[in-house]
């Protein structure tokens, strides 16, 4: 039901919202990173990513050669175990499951920022077209001028979010993850109480219903502003490393 969609949505965004969130501000408080962290470079590997890294259970996958000498090792059969989870994820709640992925490649398996980032936009096209043509447009759930605005749009987004990754470190890249994750947190937390009430869990009056509603919006476009400026002005800040390296 939409009430259990927007309860999981609202527990995982939570959840990987405020890891995410954590990580940024301990990583950008610590001492100073070296230059492997420019250009979504690695920003440091988890105590378990470098564990599960170390298990030697074939096929084994090398990635990441740009940033390490021979590259980083992970066994297949976790990658796929991983896409099992995101493939239930993107068919239950109807998403390409890239804000579970994100998290999974960086801090489980221990994937670069940047390496994290392309893989994610490539895996999308799959799971979010699959899930998008087998679970609803066969059922008439797809608004597809909606679609289409938002792809045009869309367009001109990933151009600057592609060229933004280019020139900022890859802890400011997962800066940007937990604040997007965090704003989708707060919009999906906003409407749980009328849910709530709907299936008659909670009882509360409509007027306060209306009020966290109001109080969620308002705190969800704040954020959603502050992600943009933070991305637009790393941009504009960068322009000029981005003609020199064109």
């Amino acid at each position: 039901s939409e009430a259990f969609i927007s309860l999981v949505y609202a527990i995982l965004l939570g959840f990987l919202g405020t890891y995410a969130a954590i990580d940024f501000w301990k990583s950008t408080r610590g001492p100073a990173t070296g230059g492997g962290d420019a250009h979504g470079g690695p920003a440091g590997t988890t105590a378990f990513a470098s564990k599960l890294q170390k298990m030697n259970v074939p096929p084994m996958i090398t990635f990441d050669e740009d940033y390490v000498e021979g590259g980083k090792k992970i066994s297949g059969v976790f990658v796929a175990m991983g896409g099992v989870i995101v493939g239930i994820l993107a068919a239950i709640m109807g998403v390409g499951g890239g804000f579970v992925t994100f998290p999974m490649f960086v801090y489980t398996f221990g994937v670069s920022t940047a390496t994290t980032v392309g893989t994610d936009i490539l895996q999308i096209i799959f799971t979010a077209g699959l899930a998008s043509i087998a679970q609803y447009a066969i059922y008439g759930y797809v608004f597809y001028t909606l679609a289409m605005g938002m792809l045009i749009g869309s367009l001109i987004g990933i151009q600057v979010g592609a060229l933004t990754t280019k020139v900022v470190k890859g802890i400011h890249i997962r800066g940007f993850y937990a604040v997007s994750i965090l704003a989708g947190f707060i919009n999906r937390a906003a409407t749980l109480p009328k849910k709530m009430v709907e299936l008659e869990y909670i009882s509360l009056s409509k007027g306060v219903i209306n009020g966290i509603e109001f109080v969620g919006n308002i705190v969800f476009w704040i954020v959603v502003a502050i992600f943009g400026l933070w991305i637009f002005s790393k941009f504009f800040a960068n322009i000029k490393t981005l003609r020199e390296e064109a």
